[in-house]
């Protein structure tokens, strides 16, 4: 199956998304190694995790650039967990609404780009299916 314009695109964006948190990581990691941290257990199953989500938004940005659908589903999902982080972050005692947008608008913009390239590739796969 041939990758549509805004699914390209919203890889790309996946991508860039992993390679954001792969920072964080790497932030996380500086962080623990010069003793900043409250809790080192907590500090290394939030580097875990952190990782974990990384790769997974690279896997999806792989997946999509590929025409695979399992990318466009665990994209889709990522997309909706970040938006709930950025409302976390904008929102509550210490909450940042500038943080916030920054987080929210890439996420909006990449599940907009998502849907679109789902809709896209069902309908090449229909018109497919009829020939």
């Amino acid at each position: 199956m041939r990758t549509n314009t805004p699914a390209r695109a919203a890889a790309i964006l996946l991508a860039l998304e992993g390679v954001a948190l792969g920072v964080v990581v790497f932030r996380e990691v500086v962080a623990l190694l010069q003793g900043d941290t409250g809790s080192v257990a907590s500090s290394v199953a939030l580097l875990v995790l952190t990782l974990l989500g990384a790769a997974a938004l690279v896997a999806f940005a792989a997946a999509v650039w590929g025409g695979q659908s399992w990318g466009r589903s665990g994209g889709t999902v990522a997309q909706v967990l970040i938006l709930a982080v950025a409302v976390g972050a904008a929102t509550g005692a210490y909450g940042d609404p500038l943080l916030g947008l920054l987080l929210a608008v890439p996420a909006v913009i990449v599940l907009v780009l998502l849907v679109i390239a789902s809709r896209r590739a069902a309908r090449e796969s229909a018109s497919e299916a009829s020939d």
